[in-house]
């Protein structure tokens, strides 16, 4: 029943040029009970394990990570917001038990993913349960997470591995967040400092003409001079890796609302405009993995890209005095991670809600699987939408309740 609602619903969708208003509410009911029912079975799934869940092995198991793993943060938050759209369904324990698993990380300075892994986690926990031990770890986090700044360079290092020097890449944006709620809640006030810097040198650097970002650019610290650009999990330095888009359309939004800076919205609404204008984008709004990639080639989506975007668009089109094309491009995006093409069956997927995401091509890594950030942003995107559509304001990371 419910998948012949989201196939009928997507056609009349698709037949018509102008978007139904209430289309995303009217499906988000049966959406959120299939990611609830998923979320049923992941925990059954991984009731002796103690790590958390990122995508499938080959052998279709649920593959989990260790508290450090860049994205332990995301099965957590995705119970949060599962609470977040239902207070009496029963997950706050459970929301709570997976997030203070990754206490142990309050204090990690071994990537730049703070934000990630406790934002997504203990940020939520702040927003919907407020407490001092939230705050506190959050704190901690933000502390942790700026000593990776390089004072010379004016940005935070992403990765200390071979073969770079100092490597920074555009999901850094996504864990500004961080610092920036922590200027404002209590910690020093230079890590909002620290967050303008990287993004102004970012909005400098990291961007070709089209508005399109690179994934890596690795530095000399020691003069500033630019060493590499490094395509890494995109396909080429000379196309654009289809979630690096995601990441970057997210950070300059949020840090526009974090700042005020009109260029930092420039730079969001010329991402947006790149994404949205490409002859290669698919008509269903979810990208090919890079969008150097043909839609009608045998190359893989990535929908944990679409679902990053619809969160960012969502919230671009509050900031800007018509926000209406990016809403709509939201709802597109929307609508197709609801149907059955992406929105996994029930009992399948080993649990997770969506299908078809794409992590890392180039080395033959998660291509074509469930990724648990799809999950997570695909719900917050569709939280963000109903607050829209209610005309209500959704609180910022940690924000008191």
């Amino acid at each position: 029943m419910i998948r012949s609602l989201l196939c009928t619903s997507l056609v009349v969708f698709f037949a018509n040029a102008t978007l139904p208003a209430d289309e995303v509410l009217k499906q988000m009911p049966a959406v959120f009970e299939r990611a609830g029912s998923q979320t049923k079975v992941m925990l059954e799934n991984i009731k002796d394990d103690p790590q958390f869940p990122r995508t499938l092995s080959p052998d279709g198991k649920v593959k989990t990570v260790q508290a450090e793993d860049w994205t332990s943060g995301f099965f957590p938050g995705t119970l949060w917001l599962l609470h977040e759209y239902d207070p009496k369904g029963a997950r706050k324990e459970r929301a709570w038990d997976y997030t203070r698993r990754l206490e142990v990380i309050r204090h990690f300075k071994g990537n730049h993913d703070g934000g990630f892994m406790l934002g997504c986690s203990y940020g939520n926990a702040l927003r919907l349960d407020p407490s001092d031990e939230s705050r506190a770890v959050l704190l901690d986090a933000a502390a942790a997470l700026a000593t990776r700044y390089i004072p010379k360079l004016g940005m935070i290092r992403s990765w200390d591995h071979e073969p770079y020097q100092c490597p920074v890449i555009i999901d850094n944006m996504m864990n500004l967040e961080l610092l920036s709620w922590a200027a404002k809640n209590g910690g020093d006030a230079k890590l909002r400092e620290i967050a303008v810097s990287h993004s102004d040198l970012t909005l400098k650097n990291h961007f070709r003409d089209d508005g399109s970002a690179y994934h890596v650019l690795d530095y000399d610290p020691e003069n500033n001079r630019l060493r590499m650009i490094d395509a890494k999990q995109g396909g080429d330095v000379r196309t654009a890796w289809a979630r690096g888009q995601g990441w970057a359309l997210y950070g300059f939004t949020m840090m526009h609302r974090e700042t005020g800076r009109p260029d930092y919205l420039a730079c969001a609404e010329k991402v947006a405009a790149f994404i949205m204008n490409h002859p290669d984008l698919p008509k269903d709004g979810v990208p090919m993995w890079d969008f150097g990639c043909k839609p009608d080639s045998k190359e893989p989506r990535d929908a944990s890209a679409a679902a990053v975007m619809a969160s960012a668009f969502l919230d671009l089109s509050t900031l800007v005095k018509n926000g209406k094309p990016y809403l709509d491009m939201a709802t597109r995006q929307l609508l197709t991670l609801s149907s059955p093409e992406f929105l996994a069956q029930a009992g399948t997927n080993g649990g997770f809600i969506l299908t078809r995401s794409t992590g890392y091509l180039p080395a033959n890594i998660e291509i074509n699987v469930p990724l648990n950030y799809a999950d997570y942003y695909f719900l917050e995107a569709l939280l963000r939408y109903r607050a829209l559509k209610e005309g209500k304001t959704r609180i910022a990371l940690g924000a008191a309740k």
